[in-house]
């Protein structure tokens, strides 16, 4: 080989020797943390579909009807104190249930239930009535301030779930409580019967109104029909709004271009010319008569 080439290869192989080199190492990728699990909503439970239910969810919910029922009926009869966990199950009769449902009744189902009322702490359960009423003077109140209201009345089905003894203080309030049947549900509903607004009318006109049928006749009808009569319907005769008087707006008045006036006070500086007449600061003005 050529002695030349040798020398560069020699020197070469020196310079790689002195260059120092880094690897890179290939470095572990980090452990990516499995997703979480989304947070269910949490439903108010209601314990009227537990039969539809079926395995453990039905056991589950069959306990918590019978709990609801119990508080209820421990209302209705007076006894509106609240109580624990432990004291409800053995109300119940259901001290056997395991440990994971009687959790799940203290931590979700009946903090979440409509008809039940948690005590602050957490601890302790009562009924939750549709309104917080205990005798026929509360009763009363209640169907007063819907009146002044103009709430309407009270559906006796709920008054008979909040109203503790409730035969016996509807019973005693008879008189002044109206109850009217509706035509959609054919529930009742109360009403506050209010002796000041009662009149007395003649058997003569309570005669005549209850012959004239106006079952299959509307407004357009009944209008139509008392025109006929000679009978006007009352129409417009609300409050009526004052009506504000529009201001005028004020009149500009036009602008008057005074007349030039004589020049009386110059007759002394100006001179008289057959064609014009000019100023001693040469302005012109017009010819005078002689």
């Amino acid at each position: 080989m050529d002695p030349a080439l040798l020398r560069e290869r020699e020197a070469f192989k020196k310079r790689a020797i002195a260059t120092p080199t880094v690897e890179k190492k290939n470095r572990p990728e980090p452990m990516k943390e499995p997703p979480k699990p989304k947070a269910r909503p949490v439903n108010k439970i209601d314990s009227s579909n537990y039969k539809s239910m079926t395995g453990s969810s039905q056991y589950r919910f069959g306990v918590l009807a019978k709990i609801v029922k119990h508080m209820k009926n421990r209302h209705q009869d007076g006894d509106d104190h609240p109580l624990t966990i432990e004291d409800i199950l053995d109300e119940t009769n259901q001290l056997d249930i395991g440990t994971s449902v009687k959790t799940w009744l203290q931590t979700e189902a009946l903090q979440n239930n409509p008809k039940i009322e948690v005590s602050p702490d957490g601890s302790r359960f009562a009924f939750k009535p549709v309104y917080k009423i205990k005798d026929g003077k509360s009763l009363l109140r209640l169907l007063k301030q819907q009146d002044l209201k103009g709430l309407g009345g009270v559906l006796l089905e709920e008054v008979q779930e909040s109203l503790p003894h409730c035969e016996k203080a509807l019973k005693n309030r008879a008189n002044e409580i109206v109850y009217i049947t509706r035509p959609i549900d054919k529930k009742k509903v109360l009403f506050y019967n209010d002796r000041s607004a009662n009149l007395t009318v003649d058997e003569e006109f309570q005669k005549l109104w209850r012959s004239v049928a106006v079952d299959a006749m509307d407004d357009g009808k009944i209008d139509e029909y008392l025109e006929k009569q000679g009978i006007r319907s009352m129409q417009d005769h609300g409050p009526k709004k004052p009506l504000i008087p529009k201001r005028k707006k004020p009149q500009q008045k036009k602008r008057q271009f005074k007349k030039p006036r004589d020049n009386e006070h110059l007759t002394d500086i100006l001179e008289v010319y057959e064609d014009n007449t000019i100023t001693q600061e040469g302005a012109k003005i017009a010819p005078t008569s002689s």
